[in-house]
């Protein structure tokens, strides 16, 4: 009897070794292994060589003609880019503050278990079901002198209002700041309004029992908590701004003169309209650069302070 017992005891009491984590989840890991080609492929590949013929002369066609940094000189003195710049920055920090704000607010108001509040929703997100072409070219009729609001409410009796933004070189990034808050601002309202529902209740009727006023609970109390929530709306406002050319080439084509023009304006024009590649991709890697330096401080912030805490 113990011959036969002593293997299996043994058996019963070797060390069991842990998997290889390599191996765990293995058919997922199987599965993303084409989208991981793509992306380095398509996004790395694309940037790597984007970044590379910067630095030539390329015109119609890509060549390996390199001039060092001489595209990235003449786009610094080019006065159409520090216009693209200047109205990237007023569009970015205003649409960042104004959206955030509106979408917000918008969201506290409908958490107050109104009533209609489905449909009130709905006609706050309809705007972002559109393109953005069809928003721009809509909000060029409504500011258009001629028979838009400024038209609407001078025959209303108000002769002297005028309201003509888009026209006028030093108002027409407002002109297209409202139309890229109405439509940005509904999605905003949602992402805010799906945290605040899972705020706890029970702090709410803390608050209360505590004296604290409905605005002092928002500010020193449910903000803090929706930290995450308004990260992720900052990031999705921010990735809109970056990419901001549909509204200026559906209200002002970038007009009146070059009031108007954006980065990814002046990238486009330069790759495929002057057919000068050189150019276009040294605007876009400046557009690079400069997304790189926004997100690498707040990754650090975001996932470095959280792993040392």
């Amino acid at each position: 009897m113990s011959v036969t017992t002593e293997p299996s005891a043994a058996r019963d009491h070797a060390p069991v070794g842990k998997p290889n984590p390599l191996f765990k989840n293995l058919s997922a890991k199987l599965a993303s292994i084409p989208m991981i080609i793509t992306a380095l492929v398509v996004f790395v590949g694309g940037t790597t060589w984007t970044v590379v013929y910067s630095f030539t002369n390329s015109k119609l066609l890509p060549r390996a003609n390199f001039v060092g940094l001489d595209q990235y000189e003449r786009l610094w003195s080019t006065r159409r880019w520090m216009v693209s710049i200047e109205n990237l920055a007023i569009y970015g920090i205003c649409s960042m503050i104004l959206t955030l704000i509106i979408g917000f607010t918008l969201a506290a108001l409908l958490d107050r278990k109104i009533r209609f509040e489905n449909t009130f929703r709905t006609i706050f997100l309809y705007p972002f079901a559109l393109s953005f072409i069809v928003t721009g070219l809509t909000w060029q009729w409504i500011l258009n002198p001629d028979f838009g609001l400024q038209n609407v409410v001078r025959n209303w009796g108000w002769e002297s209002f005028a309201f003509n933004p888009l026209n006028d070189p030093n108002t027409v990034i407002f002109g297209i700041l409202i139309a890229g808050i109405w439509q940005g601002s509904g999605l905003i309202m949602c992402i805010m309004l799906a945290g605040l529902r899972g705020i706890d209740e029970d702090i709410w009727k803390a608050a209360r029992v505590d004296g604290i006023g409905t605005v002092k609970t928002y500010l020193r109390i449910i903000l803090p908590m929706m930290r995450p929530v308004i990260i992720t709306s900052l990031v999705l406002i921010a990735s809109g701004i970056i990419k901001l050319y549909d509204l200026v080439v559906a209200q002002t084509n970038g007009g009146p003169g070059i009031a108007s023009e954006v980065p990814a304006k002046y990238v486009i024009n330069y790759m495929f309209r002057a057919q000068n590649l050189g150019q276009g991709f040294a605007a876009s890697t400046m557009m690079l650069v400069s997304v790189i330096i926004i997100l690498i401080p707040w990754a650090y912030l975001e996932f470095g302070g959280r792993k040392r805490g």
